[in-house]
């Protein structure tokens, strides 16, 4: 069986357990990381080095980490429910966005985040909240230009890429409303939606932030 290693408060362990279950696969998941440690014990760490969750195992002593990969290799391994785009204009479209999620949106968007959701108020640093909230939004409208002539991310179906920016919207969404309130991105907020209302997404989108 399929083994998830990680917490689901993690936005890349929700990523994994999303399109696990996405796919209809059978799996467990191992609490791991933050309050729950294990990560530096040297059971994980002969599964992932980096001492960061997710790292996936299975029965067949197959082993990786990073949350982006996973989620391609559990599509691509599971290819006939379609998430993994066959046709490489398409395939290519959703790598591209899942790499973005990555290298781009996470690593500003993760400032508010942090400040906002983890951080006792009286040690919060404003500056780095307004820094975050000024390199998100434009990403955030750049997003939603895009979805206004497409359904998902890669066209015109539900497909890998729609995941990790799913799990990205949802962080920066469920921000505590009194401390912040997101402008009006129409088309981002009709797919989020969507996205949030499959059966797949269940214990995933619909849990509040920690």
């Amino acid at each position: 069986m399929l083994n998830i290693w990680g917490r689901i408060s993690s936005i890349n362990v929700r990523k994994v357990v999303w399109c696990a279950q996405e796919l209809g696969l059978d799996f467990q998941r191992t609490e791991a990381g933050g309050k729950y440690g294990v990560v530096q014990s040297p059971e994980y760490l002969a599964l992932n080095p980096n001492a960061l969750v997710p790292a996936i195992s299975d029965d067949d002593g197959f082993v990786l980490w990073e949350s982006n990969v996973i989620v391609r290799y559990l599509c691509a391994r599971h290819w006939t429910r379609q998430l993994y785009p066959e046709q490489l204009p398409e395939r290519f479209d959703a790598e591209r966005w899942m790499d973005w999620q990555q290298t781009t949106l996470n690593r500003v968007s993760g400032g508010a985040f942090l400040q906002w959701v983890r951080t006792p108020p009286a040690e919060r640093d404003a500056q780095v909240i307004a820094q975050s909230v000024a390199a998100t939004e434009p990403l955030m409208a750049m997003l939603d230009a895009h979805l206004a002539s497409r359904p998902f991310m890669a066209g015109e179906r539900f497909t890998m890429a729609d995941i990790p920016i799913g799990c990205e919207v949802h962080r920066w969404f469920g921000l505590p409303p009194a401390e912040y309130r997101h402008p009006t991105w129409p088309h981002l907020e009709r797919w989020f939606a969507e996205v949030q209302a499959r059966p797949g997404a269940r214990g995933v989108l619909d849990l509040p932030l920690e």
